[in-house]
C-alpha cells in the first residue's frame, strides 16, 4: 500500500512538470538595443490574476512554472511605447520583443547649431527641428506660410498691395534671420522675400531653426537666427511623390518629386513646384486687390555620387520664376510705371546652386560652395525698380576629432554684387568682399557637461576687421533634464532697398542721412529642457528659453519724423530685444498629439535716451496644434492656430484715424484627413476658421487714400508738410505699409497626396 501510493505520488508530480510551462523574452528598442529593468506584467485568463517582475540587465525575463492556456502580457518602459499581446502557451516560449522609442527627437541628427553632424541631445546649442508631417497638419504652398505655426516665427506681411514679406524670429525683422538651403547661405538681400516661396514641400527632409545669432559660423546676417531648410537624400526620397491642392479661392498647387539613378554612381532628385492664383476679390471695397495674384514655377534638382571611400560628394541646382501683381482693380500691364492706375508688379528670376565635396583625404575635409543670380523687375505705381544681385561662396571646413574634443575649422570667401535702378547703388553697383576664418572647438568636460568655444574673423572690403566669438555650455542634470546657455555676437552688413520694401512702395521720399555703419550685436540665451515619460506610454516634452539681445549701430525706418518720408540713419543709441518662450509636445499612447507655445517679447529701440517699442512686432504670440487619430489611425483631425497681442502701427500722422495699434488677432484651421492606402492621402479643411481680417478692425480703410494713389489731391506747404483740408481732413497720403496680416479671410482648401517607394 505504502509503494502505491509513493509510486502515484511521482506519477503526478511528473505529470506537474510535463504541464508546467516557461515563458521568456528578450526586449529591445527598435535599433537592438537591450532595455534592462523593463516592466513585464502577465496576466492568466483562467485565474484573472497577475504577476510582475522585470527584465534583468541584459533586458532578458524569465517566468517559470505556468500552465498551459491564454495569457496577456504588458511590457512597458520609460521613454518607450508600451507593448500589450495575448499568447497562447502550450511549450516553453521564448518571445523577441522590440519597443517604439516616443521620444524620436532624442537621436535626431542635426547639423544647424554647430555646422556638423550631431544628435539633438548632444548639441550644445538649441535646435528646433520641424518635420514634413508637422506642416501637412495645416498644408501650405510654401514653406513661408507654413512657419506660421513655429513658436516664435511669424511670417511678416510687409505691402497690402504686393504682399511680399519676410520672417520674423522673435521679434527680429527678416534681414536678422539668415535662411539656409543644405547648409548653404544662397538666400539674402534682395531674396530674403521669395527665399522661403516655390521650394518643392515634397523635396523637404526637414527645417532646422536656430533663435541667437549664429555670426561666428556663418558670418553676416545670422545675426538673430537661422532656417536651415535641409532637402531630401536622393538615396533616401521616394521614388515618386505627389501632392495638389486647391482652395475656394481657386489657389491652384502642384508639388512634384520623382528619383531615379543615373548611372552606376549617381543618384537623382527632381522636383517641381507650380503655384497658381488669378483671382481678383476686393472684399474690404477700397478698390485694390486684397490678394496679389501670382504665377510661380521652380525646379528643384539634386544628384548625389556614390563613392568607394564613402564621402561625400553631391550638387543641386534650382531655377526660380514668378510674377505677381496687385493693386487698383481695373490696372491692366499697359498702366505699368505709369500716373493712370496704380499697380506693383514685380517678375523674379533666380538661379542657384549649391555644392559638397568630401575630399579624399584622410582628414575629413569637407568643400562646399554655392552661387545665386537674381534679377527682378518691378513697379510700384510710377517708381520702377529694376534689381540684381549674385552671391558667390565657398568654404573650406575641417572636422578633427581628439580625445575629448572636436574640432571644426574653415576658411570661407564670400563676393556679393548688387545693382539697381535708386540712389543706393549710383556707382555701378554695390561689391561686398568677406573674406573669413573661424574655429570652433566642443570639449567634453565629463559625461554631462560640454563647453563649445568659437571664434571667427572677418575683413570687409568696406568696414574692415569684423570679430565674433561665441560660447555655448550644456549639462545634463539627469537623463530627463537639459540645461544649455549661449552667449553670441553678431554683425550684419546692411543693404537697405533690398531688406526694406516700404522703400519703395508708395509716395514716401527716402532719406539716408549718412554712411551707414554695419550693425552689431551681442545675445545671451538660457535654454531648458524636460523630458517626462509615462509607463502607459504617454510622452511629454517641455522647453523654456529666454534670451536677450543688444544692438549698436542699429539701422531702423524712421515713419513718425515725417510723414512724406522714410529716414534712414544708424541708431544714436542702442536696441534692444528680450524675452521668454515656453513650448510643450504632448504625444499620448491613444496617438493624440499636442503641441503649443508661447512667447513673450519686449523689442524696443533707444535713441538719445529715449526708448520706443518697435513698430509691427508682439509682445505676445501663441501658436498650437492637436492631431487626434480616429478609425485605427485610419483618419486624422488636425487643429492649428496662432494668436497675436496688439501690435505698434506705422500712422502717417497726429491726425491719422487708423487705430495706432493693431487688435489682438488669431488665424485658426481645422483639417480632416484620409489615409486610403499607406501611400494615398486625402486631406481638406477650413483656413481661417472665424473669417478674421485686420480691415474689419477698423472703420477705415487700411490702405491709407487708396482712392488718390499717386497724391494728385494732396496739398503741401512751403516746408513739405501735408495740408489737412476739405478732400483730406486727416492729413494723409498714399500708403500701404499699415499691414499686418492677410487681408483673406475664410477659405476651404482640398488637395490629394500620392507617393511610391
Amino acid at each position: 500500500m505504502i509503494k502505491a501510493i509513493s509510486l502515484l505520488s511521482i506519477l503526478l508530480a511528473t505529470c506537474d512538470v510535463m504541464t508546467a510551462q516557461s515563458l521568456s523574452g528578450l526586449v529591445r528598442s527598435q535599433d537592438g538595443i537591450a532595455l534592462p529593468y523593463a516592466i513585464v506584467k502577465i496576466t492568466s485568463d483562467k485565474k484573472n490574476d497577475s504577476s510582475i517582475q522585470s527584465t534583468d540587465t541584459s533586458g532578458i525575463f524569465t517566468i517559470k512554472n505556468l500552465e498551459r492556456g491564454t495569457y496577456n502580457i504588458e511590457i512597458s518602459y520609460l521613454g518607450f511605447g508600451p507593448v500589450e499581446m495575448e499568447i497562447n502557451l502550450y511549450s516553453d516560449t521564448l518571445l523577441n520583443i522590440h519597443m517604439q522609442n516616443v521620444d524620436k527627437s532624442l537621436d535626431e541628427i542635426v547639423i544647424s547649431g554647430t555646422m556638423r553632424q550631431v544628435r539633438k541631445l548632444d548639441s550644445p546649442v538649441p535646435v528646433e527641428v520641424y518635420h514634413p508631417g508637422y506642416f501637412k497638419k495645416n498644408p501650405t504652398p510654401n514653406i513661408y506660410e507654413a512657419l506660421s505655426n513655429v513658436n516664435g516665427v511669424r511670417p511678416q506681411i510687409n505691402c497690402n498691395v504686393c504682399n511680399t514679406g519676410d520672417i520674423h524670429i522673435n521679434g527680429l525683422e527678416g534681414p536678422y534671420t539668415m535662411v539656409l538651403i543644405d547648409g548653404m547661405p544662397i538666400v539674402s538681400s534682395l531674396a530674403s522675400v521669395y527665399g522661403l516661396s516655390g521650394i518643392p514641400n515634397s523635396l523637404v527632409e526637414r527645417v532646422e531653426i536656430v533663435k541667437g545669432p549664429a555670426s561666428s559660423l556663418y558670418g553676416s546676417e545670422a545675426i538673430g537666427g537661422l532656417i536651415n531648410i535641409i532637402t531630401k537624400d536622393p538615396l533616401d526620397a521616394d521614388l515618386f511623390n505627389l501632392d495638389i491642392m486647391t482652395t475656394s479661392w481657386l489657389e491652384n498647387n502642384i508639388d512634384v518629386s520623382h528619383k531615379f539613378k543615373a548611372g552606376k554612381i549617381a543618384s537623382v532628385l527632381t522636383g517641381l513646384n507650380y503655384f497658381n492664383y488669378d483671382q481678383i476679390i476686393d472684399n474690404n471695397n477700397d478698390n485694390f486687390t486684397d490678394i496679389a495674384l501670382q504665377e510661380r514655377f521652380s525646379i528643384f534638382h539634386k544628384w548625389k555620387f556614390e563613392r568607394i571611400d564613402n564621402k561625400l560628394f553631391s550638387i543641386a541646382a534650382r531655377l526660380y520664376h514668378e510674377d505677381r501683381w496687385g493693386g487698383e482693380l481695373d490696372w491692366t500691364p499697359e498702366y505699368r510705371g505709369t500716373e493712370n492706375i496704380y499697380g506693383e508688379t514685380i517678375q523674379t528670376n533666380r538661379f542657384e546652386f549649391i555644392g559638397e565635396y568630401e575630399l579624399p583625404l584622410k582628414e575629413k575635409i569637407l568643400l562646399s560652395a554655392s552661387y545665386n543670380f537674381h534679377d527682378q523687375k518691378s513697379a510700384y505705381g510710377s517708381t520702377i525698380y529694376d534689381a540684381t544681385q549674385e552671391i558667390t561662396f565657398t568654404q573650406l571646413s575641417w572636422h578633427k576629432l581628439i580625445p575629448k574634443n572636436e574640432l571644426l575649422a574653415g576658411l570661407s570667401f564670400r563676393y556679393s554684387f548688387y545693382d539697381d535702378s535708386t540712389v543706393a547703388t549710383a556707382e555701378k553697383g554695390d561689391k561686398i568682399i568677406l573674406p573669413g576664418i573661424f574655429i570652433q572647438d566642443e570639449i567634453s568636460l565629463d559625461d554631462t557637461q560640454n563647453l563649445l568655444l568659437g571664434l571667427r574673423y572677418d575683413y570687409s572690403n568696406n568696414h574692415g576687421s569684423i570679430l565674433t566669438p561665441r560660447l555655448a555650455y550644456k549639462l545634463n542634470a539627469s537623463d530627463k533634464d537639459i540645461f544649455r546657455f549661449n552667449y553670441g555676437t553678431g554683425f550684419r552688413v546692411v543693404n537697405l532697398f533690398t531688406e526694406d520694401h516700404a522703400a519703395l512702395t508708395g509716395a514716401r521720399e527716402v532719406v539716408v542721412r549718412e554712411d551707414l555703419k554695419p550693425e552689431r550685436s551681442y545675445n545671451f540665451n538660457f535654454n531648458y529642457t524636460r523630458k517626462l515619460y509615462s509607463l502607459k506610454g504617454h510622452y511629454a516634452s517641455l522647453e523654456f528659453s529666454s534670451w536677450y539681445s543688444r544692438f549698436s549701430n542699429l539701422i531702423l525706418p524712421d515713419y513718425l519724423s515725417d510723414p512724406r518720408t522714410i529716414i534712414y540713419d544708424n541708431l544714436d543709441g542702442y536696441g534692444t530685444t528680450k524675452g521668454m518662450s515656453l513650448g510643450a509636445y504632448i504625444s499620448l499612447s491613444s496617438g493624440i498629439e499636442i503641441n503649443f507655445g508661447a512667447s513673450l517679447m519686449d523689442v524696443s529701440s533707444t535713441d538719445a535716451g529715449v526708448s520706443q517699442r518697435q513698430v509691427l512686432t508682439e509682445q505676445f504670440s501663441g501658436t498650437w496644434s492637436v492631431s487626434v487619430p480616429l478609425f485605427d489611425k485610419q483618419v486624422r483631425i488636425d487643429y492649428t492656430g496662432n494668436i497675436y497681442s496688439p501690435m505698434l502701427l506705422p500712422l502717417l500722422g497726429d491726425l491719422d484715424p487708423r487705430p495706432e495699434e493693431s487688435p489682438w488677432w488669431s488665424i485658426q484651421n481645422i483639417q480632416l484627413s484620409y489615409q486610403l492606402r499607406s501611400n494615398i492621402e486625402f486631406y481638406g479643411g477650413v483656413k481661417n476658421l472665424f473669417n478674421w481680417t485686420p480691415w474689419k478692425s477698423t472703420e477705415y480703410d487700411i490702405i491709407a487714400r487708396p482712392f488718390d494713389p499717386f497724391d494728385k489731391d494732396v496739398t503741401l506747404d512751403n516746408t513739405g508738410n501735408i495740408i489737412p483740408g476739405p478732400s483730406n481732413p486727416y492729413a494723409l497720403s498714399f500708403d500701404p505699409s499699415y499691414v499686418y496680416a492677410t487681408n483673406q479671410g475664410i477659405k476651404i482648401f482640398a488637395g490629394f497626396r500620392f507617393n511610391f517607394r
